[in-house]
């Protein structure tokens, strides 16, 4: 929320919480701010569903509305350490290390708008609907016809035309309303495009009982790529959502090994190319680095052996697996020359 209000989209008061202490304070001065004692607590995890998510401290729901600050800080301390199971997550789950504590806002209705880069025309894709809410997903899968695809020029932008056209196909029914959200939507894929955004996901986009639009929950994922032109952004990344370690021989390998980790609910933390030369004492070290990291919970090894020897690699992993006592699952796969 703090990219939209530097973008100056107007968005609830809301603060982030990393401990009990903290929580508390962000819940006084939101009370301050808002003259109200209603809040949203919302689970911060690189996890989708968490709307619908359990946590292992038996609260069901990863967002939830509270009426009272002692309400709000009991949530918090039931979200706070303890780990959300979500159907993103798979079994393992994810630890919610962070809440963000947002003042509530009474909505009338719920839309749903992102913008996605898109594999089939190449460019930006804002996705739309009338139907925003926890169940986006179902309404995708059951009613199709309820979501707008409208791709976008990367050259010419998203025009003030466009957007108003959009704002009145997704229900908003005055021209004020559809200026506002129209606005809304030039300017987020203006930050879409100045942040090297892959993704812009405002779910709920909401009205309030007067017509205003309102944010709910904001997503956003970034280009990798874009770390160094981007040093602010990717130093909030939050290293204790990111889990799996890939050892590889290839960069073509490795980037279709980390979609099927993410396509399978998985984050990788990143990928360790270890070259078609590499030594059994070069992997060794590939395993010491990995392993480094007290926040690795399994390592993935995935080699083709076209050019690198698969028994150099096999050598290097079972010298690993002796000298450095490892404490976390390991799986491999290698296929190719010895």
């Amino acid at each position: 929320m703090g990219l939209l209000k530097k973008a100056a989209i107007a968005v609830p008061n809301f603060r982030i919480a990393t401990n009990m202490e903290e929580a508390a304070k962000a819940a006084d001065e939101i009370a301050k701010l808002s003259n109200s004692n209603d809040f949203v607590v919302k689970a911060q995890v690189l996890a989708g569903g968490r709307g619908k998510g359990v946590f292992d401290s038996g609260l069901k729901g990863g967002v939830k509305i509270t009426y009272s600050r002692e309400e709000a800080l009991n949530v918090a301390k039931r979200m706070l350490g303890h780990r959300i199971y979500t159907k993103q997550t798979g079994e393992a789950g994810t630890v919610c290390s962070a809440i963000t504590i947002v003042e509530r806002k009474y909505l009338h209705r719920e839309f749903y708008f992102a913008i996605a880069l898109d594999r089939v025309t190449a460019g930006p894709m804002i996705i739309a609907s009338s139907q925003g809410g926890m169940n986006i997903e179902q309404v995708a899968a059951e009613t199709p016809e309820a979501i707008i695809k409208i791709p976008v020029d990367i050259e010419a932008g998203l025009c003030m035309e466009t957007a108003k056209k959009l704002a009145a196909d997704m229900g908003f029914n005055t021209l004020e309303s559809q200026q506002e959200a129209a606005e809304i939507f030039t300017k987020l894929y203006k930050l879409f495009t100045e942040t090297d955004a892959t993704l812009v996901e405002i779910n709920p986009l909401a009205e309030d009982n007067s017509g205003k639009g309102e944010f709910g929950f904001v997503s956003m994922n970034f280009d990798d790529n874009a770390e160094k032109k981007q040093p602010e952004i990717f130093a909030l990344r939050d290293w204790s959502q990111m889990d799996e370690r890939d050892v590889l021989n290839g960069a073509g390998l490795a980037m279709a090994t980390m979609d099927i980790i993410k396509l399978h609910g998985g984050s990788p933390a990143n990928f360790l190319d270890v070259g078609g030369a590499a030594t059994a004492g070069q992997v060794n070290e590939a395993f010491r680095l990995i392993t480094s990291d007290s926040k690795v919970h399994a390592i993935l090894v995935n080699i083709f052996g076209g050019i690198m020897r698969c028994d150099v690699i096999a050598q290097g992993i079972v010298a690993a697996a002796s000298e450095l006592n490892i404490r976390v699952p390991v799986v491999v796969r290698l296929q190719g020359k010895c």
